[in-house]
């Protein structure tokens, strides 16, 4: 059974979420203060966090970056306000999925499954090698130079798509339905903060890249080399 934690002050949602995620499967546990909330996760290790972003003692936002200090545990953030500005903001801290209030149990459901089944290692007993950067597909991590990389899920999944198709092109819109699969109209900027931010933590750039390039008018390639185990 899937284990899911609702961080919401709103304890008729988690009622609500309760008896309908058992028809799929899934058991909800509740908190309603961040602070109930993050110790359940270091103590329970959840399989998916859903967030409220309206929420006492820290907002959801900053519960976020506390979570992803320590946990690359999947989060589905919600908001009653919905503006793209918040989303971007979720998708830069470490978010894997933004849903606005109000919204179908169903649609919640659905999301939190294709967050789950992205997050689902691709080939386990496979290490990807692009000179001296390693990608463990079984342990979910990755390391440049012998040293790893602190990478959200988000970044890490994109590191994947990427490792997985070297030389391949994607486009913006290839990358947000590989990675989120919702409406790429409304993100088509978070696909550039996002390998902004790996390229950071790959120490690449944009001018002389080691691993990811801009496809002018397009989107991105991954050009790293891979080395074949010998």
């Amino acid at each position: 059974m899937t284990r899911i934690l609702l961080i919401d002050d709103d304890e008729k949602l988690g009622d609500l979420l309760k008896a309908y995620f058992q028809r799929f499967d899934m058991q909800l546990d509740a908190a309603t203060l961040p602070s109930v909330g993050l110790a359940k996760i270091q103590r329970d290790k959840p399989d998916l966090v859903i967030l409220d972003v309206m929420l006492p003692e820290q907002d959801g936002f900053e519960v976020c970056r506390t979570i992803r200090k320590t946990s690359s545990v999947p989060v589905v953030m919600l908001t009653a306000r919905g503006e793209v500005t918040d989303r971007i903001v979720g998708l830069e801290i470490g978010a894997d999925d933004y849903l606005p209030k109000p919204f179908e149990p169903r649609e919640l459901v659905a999301r939190i499954q294709n967050v789950l089944r992205r997050g689902r290692a691709r080939n386990d007993d496979k290490t990807l090698r692009f000179g001296d950067l390693i990608i463990n597909l079984e342990r979910r991590s990755a390391e440049l130079e012998g040293q790893p990389l602190d990478l959200t899920t988000m970044e890490y999944q994109l590191l994947v798509l990427f490792g997985t198709n070297p030389g391949k092109t994607f486009t913006r819109d290839e990358i947000l339905n590989e990675l989120r699969g919702i409406d790429a109209q409304l993100f088509s900027r978070s696909v550039d903060i996002l390998v902004s931010r790996l390229r950071q933590k790959l120490q690449d750039t944009s001018r002389q890249p080691r691993f990811i390039k801009t496809v002018w008018g397009t989107g991105y390639a991954f050009v790293g080399e891979e080395v074949q185990p010998s």
